[in-house]
C-alpha cells in the first residue's frame, strides 16, 4: 500500500510546492512509483513537472466533482516512474462548489483508495491555506510534511498548522501522522538561519529531517524549464539536497 504524504505549510512562499515537485522527482528516481495530486490552483507543481495546466481536461477539480474517473485524471510525466493528478485555476471554485455535498472532506480520500495499492509514494502539494482543499488531502495522507523556511517568522502560523492537523487527526482522520518538518531556503552564510533551525528544535516535538534544503540559485529556475532539480541539474547543491530527504523519507518504516 503506498505511503500518502501531504505537503502542506499555511504560510506562503516557503517551498512547498518545490518540495513536492523535487521529493516526488528524486523519490521515482530512486526507482519507487510516484503519484503527485496537485491540490493548489496556481497548478504550480503541474507546471513544474512540465505539463501545460491548460491544455488538460481532466484534473483534480474535475475529479472532485465526479466529472471523471481517478484513472481518467492520472497523467504519465515525462519523468519516469512520476505519475501527476494535475490542477489549475479551476480547482480555485471547486470550494463553493462543494459545498452541498455530504462528506465533501472525504472525496479526495474516495478516489485515491482506489489506486493507493498502485503507487509506492503519493505526495499531495496543498494549497497555501487552511481550506476544503487542504482538508481533503488531510484526510486522504497517512502523514504531513511541513517545510520551514529558515526566516524570522519561519514559526508564525506553526502553531495553527499544528492545530488544524491535530483536529483532522481528532475529527476525520485517526490514522494521520506528523512525518515531520523539513528545512528550506537555509543560507548557511547567516546567523539566522542556525538560529532558527535552533529555534524550531528545541519548540517543536516532531521529527525534523537531517536533510536541510539550501537557498539555491539553479533549484530556483528549475520550475520555469518544467524540470525537477535533478533534471536540470542534476549535479547541484539542491538536487544532492532532495536526493538526501527522499532518502530519508523511503528510510522511515513507521508509516506504512
Amino acid at each position: 500500500m503506498g505511503r500518502i504524504i501531504a505537503v502542506a505549510n499555511q504560510k506562503g512562499g516557503v517551498g512547498k510546492t518545490t518540495t513536492a515537485i523535487n521529493l516526488s522527482a528524486c523519490l521515482a528516481e530512486a526507482g519507487k512509483k510516484v503519484l503527485t495530486i496537485d491540490m493548489d490552483p496556481q497548478g504550480n507543481t503541474t507546471s513544474g513537472l512540465g505539463l501545460d495546466k491548460n491544455e488538460l481536461n481532466n484534473t483534480v477539480y474535475e475529479l472532485m466533482l465526479g466529472e471523471c474517473t481517478v484513472n481518467e485524471s492520472i497523467t504519465k510525466s515525462e519523468i519516469e516512474n512520476l505519475y501527476i493528478i494535475a490542477s489549475n485555476v479551476n480547482l480555485a471554485g471547486a470550494e463553493i462548489e462543494l459545498l452541498d455535498i455530504n462528506e465533501k472532506e472525504y472525496i479526495l480520500k474516495n478516489e485515491i483508495d482506489y489506486v493507493q495499492d498502485d503507487y509506492d509514494y503519493i505526495i499531495i502539494d496543498c494549497p497555501p491555506s487552511l481550506s476544503m482543499l487542504t482538508v481533503n488531502a488531510m484526510t486522504t495522507a497517512n502523514t504531513v510534511l511541513v517545510p520551514i523556511q529558515c526566516e524570522y517568522y519561519a514559526l508564525e502560523g506553526l502553531s495553527q498548522l499544528m492545530h488544524t492537523i491535530d483536529l483532522v487527526q481528532q475529527r476525520l482522520n485517526p490514522d494521520l501522522n506528523m512525518e515531520g518538518v523539513v528545512f528550506t531556503m537555509y543560507d548557511a552564510r547567516t546567523n539566522l538561519s542556525l538560529q532558527v533551525v535552533e529555534n524550531v528544535k528545541n519548540n517543536l516535538d516532531t521529527t525534523i529531517y537531517k536533510t536541510i534544503i539550501p537557498r539555491n540559485i539553479r533549484l530556483a529556475e528549475a520550475p520555469s524549464h518544467g524540470l525537477p532539480i535533478n533534471l536540470y541539474d542534476s549535479k547541484s547543491a539542491g538536487a544532492e539536497s532532495y536526493r538526501g530527504l527522499a532518502q530519508e523519507v523511503i528510510a522511515r518504516k513507521d508509516f506504512k
